[in-house]
């Protein structure tokens, strides 16, 4: 902006402060709000000043920064360590204040499901692994004290169930997916039936067959209407690196929580482990 524009712009709000002193109908008078307005400044005044209070700013915001910078670096590591903890179990608080069980996430149409899908990581996926074989053990039961034993026929049994949900990964990336399975939900009902929700075990332990890969969720995050057991994955049956025979899909959580291959199944009344938890991440790690 050349000077001239500047001796114009400062002559505009000159005139229009001197406009408005006394004008009943300005935003501050309405509102009722305090304000002081200084008598008209020079050019070259109005240039320092503003000039003075950019480089203050600056220091302050630099040293703010600074201090925050070489504070959390000098900061032990236990005490890092819960502060983390405190903000995670902070967060994990405030979900839970506002989670209902009817509060569903968008849904999509088929025509926007993203392709191809992304692979989010192999754990618990590694080495050799024969399908033909696998059976998902279910155990924690009220009415038996030994695991019930499924297979994937036995579980396809149940209510079918359809979503195109999006797909979120921790890392910050997001995926539209069409997914089809069974409820866990559906799931509960047939190997608990004469238990309400209220007295269910107040946690789910899942683990892939080689036990690599465990997760925890909350009993009342599981029983979401949109949390699947997913055999199929964009009508196709679910692929070997998305999880095949059988994997969790929830839009309520990110993809560290949606366990592939899952091997085992557990209702305990205890938090159950969690590998991202027990590497310093969000336990709950819920949307």
């Amino acid at each position: 902006m050349s000077e001239k524009e500047n001796e114009v712009l400062f002559e505009k709000v000159r005139e229009f402060n001197t406009d408005n002193r006394e004008d009943d109908t300005n935003t501050a008078k309405i509102l009722g709000e305090k304000r002081h307005l200084s008598e008209p400044l020079s050019a070259d005044e109005a240039r320092r000043r503003m000039s003075a209070s950019s480089r203050r700013g600056f220091i302050v915001g630099g040293a703010a920064a600074l201090i925050g910078v070489f504070g959390w670096r000098w900061m032990p590591d236990d005490t890092k360590y819960k502060l983390l903890r405190s903000t995670f179990e902070f967060n994990e608080r405030v979900s839970q204040l506002f989670y209902k069980p009817s509060r569903l996430a968008p849904e999509f149409a088929r025509s926007q499901i993203t392709r191809p899908n992304r692979v989010n990581g192999d754990l618990g996926m590694t080495g050799e692994f024969d399908a033909t074989s696998w059976r998902l053990a279910v155990g924690g039961l009220a009415n038996r004290s030994d695991d019930l034993i499924l297979t994937l026929d036995d579980i396809k049994q149940l209510p079918r169930t359809e979503m195109t949900t999006e797909f979120k990964c921790i890392e910050g990336w997001s995926t539209i997916v069409n997914w089809a399975g069974i409820r866990f939900s559906d799931l509960v009902a047939k190997v608990m039936p004469e238990i309400s929700l209220d007295k269910l075990p107040a946690y789910v332990s899942m683990t892939t067959p080689d036990k690599n890969y465990f997760v925890g969720w909350d009993i009342e995050s599981i029983m979401h209407p949109q949390t699947l057991l997913a055999f199929e994955m964009n009508g196709e049956p679910l692929p070997p690196e998305h999880g095949a025979p059988l994997r969790l899909a929830s839009p309520t959580k990110y993809g560290i929580k949606q366990i592939k291959r899952i091997g085992r199944i557990e209702f305990t009344a205890v938090r159950p482990r969690d590998y991202w938890a027990e590497s310093g991440y969000d336990w709950y790690a819920g949307l």
